[in-house]
């Protein structure tokens, strides 16, 4: 499996994929995106690891690594506030990690995230079809009606295969941390709440008035058709 540091720091840029490489990937690195576009575009890797200069516009730049790969997308920052924090989660992040970062911490997240990623194979999934919207596992891409199908990233994937499979029940937020992330316990609800934006953006004709996946307050979400 395949793995790319972005980093514009050197010392950290060959920390971290000293790390990645002993959790059994093999790494590129490099100071900027622009670098790596037009590889990234014919060799796509399964995970980016991501350590922007502080300087720089970093929506604009995870935009750019979005727009050429889906891979689950790694983080790391100094403290955030969070209306920047959600920021980041929307333009794409999925995971953000603080410095200081242990190699430890690094490699335990890679492997759950590649673990889930690897576990099901999507050429094993059957494609979900309702009156009004279709999810194929195949091309990771979800289609309404009449319109034309949309991309998906691996955790949004996860989340709605997860929410669609089980249409009309309340998935509680733990539940949605434990089958899309891969971990127990007291999980970040913010994490859920900013994948969950980012799918209605894709997925709903108004993000502001969903009619496909619905929150149920304090509790999770639930996917129907209304």
């Amino acid at each position: 499996m395949q793995a790319i540091v972005i980093a514009y720091n050197q010392e950290e840029r060959e920390f971290f994929s000293y790390t990645l490489r002993h959790v059994g990937l093999s790494v590129a690195r490099t100071a900027e995106i622009k670098l790596v576009s037009s590889s990234l575009l014919t060799n796509p890797v399964d995970l980016i690891f991501f350590a922007p200069n502080p300087n720089t516009n970093w929506v604009d730049e995870i935009a750019a690594i979005r727009a050429i790969s889906q891979a689950p997308l790694f983080l790391l920052i100094d403290t955030l506030l969070e209306d920047t924090y959600c920021e980041m989660l929307d333009a794409g992040v999925d995971l953000i990690l603080k410095r200081p970062l242990s190699a430890r911490v690094l490699s335990r997240y890679a492997k759950v995230f590649l673990r889930r990623a690897g576990s099901v194979p999507a050429s094993m999934l059957s494609t979900i079809n309702t009156e009004k919207i279709a999810l194929d596992p195949s091309t990771r891409t979800v289609q309404r009606i009449n319109s034309e199908p949309v991309q998906l990233t691996p955790l949004e994937f996860r989340l709605l295969y997860v929410l669609m499979t089980n249409r009309d029940q309340v998935i509680p937020t733990d539940s949605i941390i434990d089958r899309v992330w891969g971990y127990t316990g007291d999980g970040n609800r913010e994490l859920v709440r900013g994948l969950v934006r980012r799918l209605r953006r894709k997925i709903e004709p108004d993000p502001k008035n969903p009619v496909f996946i619905h929150t149920h307050l304090g509790i999770g979400y639930r996917f129907s058709i209304e």
